[in-house]
């Protein structure tokens, strides 16, 4: 077993493989060590200087902004179309989800997610998406928040009722929904889609509705699929092209965020601007300011870290090479004090 002893200035290995990785991974540790030896930490004596520090640095200003988060990704496949289409019916069928199924417009309000699992390991996850109108685009029927649901899907299925229940044209009510994705995103009209004709079962031999249907959305490059989710038919074919479809698809890019320039640190003397107006010495920095939102001048020990920091930037050694005097004056921002050698 390794054991490993870590006190407050070196460490203790007894096991050569986890020293070799440290080693590899840091180089202040010198290789030649040898097992059930210890060498000192770099800096040891700074550490002696403060075991237990009386003061602490304070905190500089944030930043504070007021945001508004936004999911923006729901689900990997979406289903979209006219109001009651069959969207709850299929995600209820080939998932675990019980969503609300009734026979009337906008039985669903909000998005219903459900697991589809596909095969030994092939999953993913479907949201029926509350159904959309013509005028979705502009806000007709909630549609502006139907549509930031669909455009947080990597997959679009669009189902269509190609038994005419509802009264409308199959094809009709495909160019109808497409043409509101189109006005609402170009970048949602060009997200891969599925065209399944649904509630075929109740079409009987009549066959001209899904013909008619399944050449015009195949000339246009969609994959067709017929089926009836109440029926359970068709259903776990269209399932599994979803899946070979999500197997192509690109991954999400994940968030990259922006480049952080690292905070400035401590610097020289010569980064600063020294100007002197008879007994008066005035000193600015970029650096020297920001030491400065963190010095807590009410303290004695934030006081000499100040004094310290300002001494071996070579600050002091400055203003003597500059000709300052004793009770000159040094303004530093917000800070006067006399000059003392």
């Amino acid at each position: 077993m390794q054991k490993i002893f870590i006190s407050s200035f070196c460490v203790l290995f007894e096991d050569y493989d986890l020293l070799e990785q440290l080693c590899k991974s840091c180089p202040e540790v010198p290789m030649g060590a040898e097992l059930g030896t210890s060498w000192p930490i770099p800096n040891f004596d700074e550490l002696l200087d403060s075991q237990v520090p009386r003061f602490a640095k304070a905190g500089l200003p944030g930043e504070e902004h007021e945001v508004v988060l936004e999911l923006k990704l729901l689900a990997d496949v979406g289903l979209v179309g006219f109001p009651n289409v069959g969207k709850s019916t299929l995600l209820s069928v080939t998932s675990n989800a019980r969503p609300k199924i009734a026979n009337y417009h906008f039985t669903t309000l909000y998005p219903n997610l459900g697991v589809i699992y596909v095969d030994e390991g092939v999953s993913f996850v479907m949201a029926d998406i509350p159904g959309i109108i013509e005028g979705a685009a502009e806000g007709a029927g909630l549609g502006h928040d139907f549509l930031r649901h669909i455009d947080r899907c990597r997959l679009l299925v669009h189902l269509v009722d190609v038994s005419g229940s509802e009264g409308r044209d199959p094809v009709e009510d495909f160019e109808a929904i497409n043409a509101e994705l189109r006005a609402y995103s170009d970048v949602l009209a060009s997200r891969m889609q599925i065209v399944a004709a649904n509630k075929c079962d109740l079409l009987g031999d009549d066959r001209t509705n899904i013909d008619r249907l399944r050449a015009h959305v195949e000339a246009q490059g969609y994959e067709f699929f017929e089926m009836s989710a109440a029926a359970h038919t068709g259903t776990r074919e269209l399932i599994q092209a979803c899946a070979a479809k999500l197997a192509e698809i690109p991954p999400v890019p994940p968030y990259e965020a922006d480049y952080v320039p690292p905070e400035p640190e401590v610097g020289t003397s010569d980064e600063l601007q020294i100007r002197h107006f008879d007994d008066l010495w005035v000193v600015e920095g970029p650096w020297l300011q920001r030491l400065m939102g963190t010095i807590n001048f009410g303290d004695y020990e934030s006081r000499m870290y100040f004094d310290r920091v300002l001494r071996q930037s070579g600050l002091f050694d400055r203003l003597e090479a500059m000709g300052i005097e004793e009770g000159d004056t040094v303004s530093i921002y917000d800070l006067d004090f006399e000059f003392r050698f």
